[in-house]
C-alpha cells in the first residue's frame, strides 16, 4: 500500500498532474536522456516534476541525473510496502522541484504488479504537476507497466529506418485514448543534406505525429550525460535550448512549428572555431 499524507480539511484541491510516458520501442534512441532533460527544464521553470524510472533491472535515469549515490529505495520497495513513497523520492541537487523515483537494479520487470504501478502513478499525479515515466525498450511487460498510468505519450525516434519502424509499432500499441507527440533525436543536418540520413519530414511521413521538437546530434549531450548534469540546464548549449523549447511546448506556453537544426555555414564554422 502506498502511504500518503491526508490533505488538510481546508486545503484547496490542486489540479491533477499530467502523466506522460516517454517511449520509443527501440533501445538506444535517447528516451532516458529525453526524460531527464525534459524533467529538468520543466522543473527549472517552476513546475513540480517527478521522474519515474520504469526500466526495472536496467536503471539509468539516476546516472543521467547524477543522483546514483543518493538512491536508497526504489519503485518496487514502494509497491511492496518496504519503503514509503517519500522515503524513495530523491530530490535533484540542482532543481529543488524535481524528484526521482528510481527503478530497482537487481529485480526483474515481471515482478512489477501492473495495477499497483498504475495506482502509484495516480498517487503521484495528485502530488506533482508532471509525472514523466521513462519507458524501457521493447513492447513486453516493462512497456505495459510504463504506459498503464499515462494518458499522454512522447515518442522519441532517431532518423533511422529501424527506429521509425519500431516507433510506428509503439504508436499503434499506445491506442487511441492517449495524446501522442514526437521528438526526433540525434539529427545530423549534414548527413540529411547528403541524402545519407532520413530527414524530419521522412520520419514523420510514416509516424504522422505532432512534432514537439528536434534535437541535433551534438557532443554536448554525451558530455552532460557522463557528468550527470542535464544539458537542459546549460544556458549556453543550443541542445539545452532545444530541450527548453520542447518543455515550453509540453507546458503549452509555446506554439508554432519547431525549428529544424540546420548545417552551419562555412563562416559560422570559421568564426566559431576562432572564438
Amino acid at each position: 500500500m502506498i502511504e500518503q499524507e491526508a490533505p488538510a480539511a481546508s486545503a484547496v484541491p490542486r489540479k491533477r498532474g499530467r502523466a506522460i510516458v516517454v517511449t520509443s520501442g527501440k533501445g538506444g534512441v535517447g528516451k532516458t536522456t529525453t526524460t531527464a532533460n525534459l524533467g529538468a527544464a520543466l522543473g527549472a521553470s517552476g513546475a513540480s516534476v517527478v521522474l519515474v524510472d520504469a526500466d526495472v533491472g536496467l536503471r539509468n535515469l539516476d546516472i543521467v541525473l547524477g543522483l546514483e549515490a543518493r538512491v536508497r529505495h526504489h519503485v518496487l520497495d514502494v509497491l511492496e510496502g518496504s519503503a514509503t513513497l517519500d522515503d524513495a523520492l530523491v530530490t535533484d541537487k540542482r532543481v529543488p522541484t524535481l524528484r526521482l523515483l528510481a527503478a530497482a537494479q537487481t529485480r526483474e520487470k515481471d515482478e512489477v504488479d501492473t495495477a499497483a504501478f498504475r495506482d502509484l502513478i495516480a498517487s503521484l499525479r495528485d502530488r506533482f504537476d508532471y509525472v514523466l515515466i521513462d519507458c524501457p525498450a521493447g513492447i513486453e511487460k516493462g512497456f505495459a507497466n510504463a504506459i498503464v498510468g499515462a494518458d499522454e505519450a512522447i515518442v522519441v525516434c532517431t532518423p533511422e529506418v529501424s527506429a521509425v519502424r519500431d516507433a510506428d509499432r509503439v504508436v499503434g500499441l499506445l491506442g487511441d485514448g492517449r495524446s501522442v507527440k514526437l521528438i526526433v533525436n540525434r539529427l545530423r543536418p549534414a548527413l540529411v543534406r547528403k541524402g545519407k540520413m532520413l530527414s524530419v519530414d521522412d520520419v514523420n511521413a510514416i509516424l504522422r505525429l505532432p512534432l514537439l521538437g528536434v534535437i541535433a546530434d551534438a557532443p554536448d549531450v554525451i558530455v552532460s550525460t557522463n557528468k550527470g548534469e542535464p544539458v537542459a540546464l546549460d544556458a549556453a548549449s543550443p541542445v539545452g535550448e532545444a530541450y527548453r523549447l520542447i518543455a515550453q511546448r509540453v507546458a503549452g506556453t509555446l506554439t508554432g512549428e519547431p525549428e529544424i537544426p540546420r548545417e552551419r555555414t562555412f563562416f559560422e564554422k570559421l568564426f566559431g572555431s576562432l572564438r
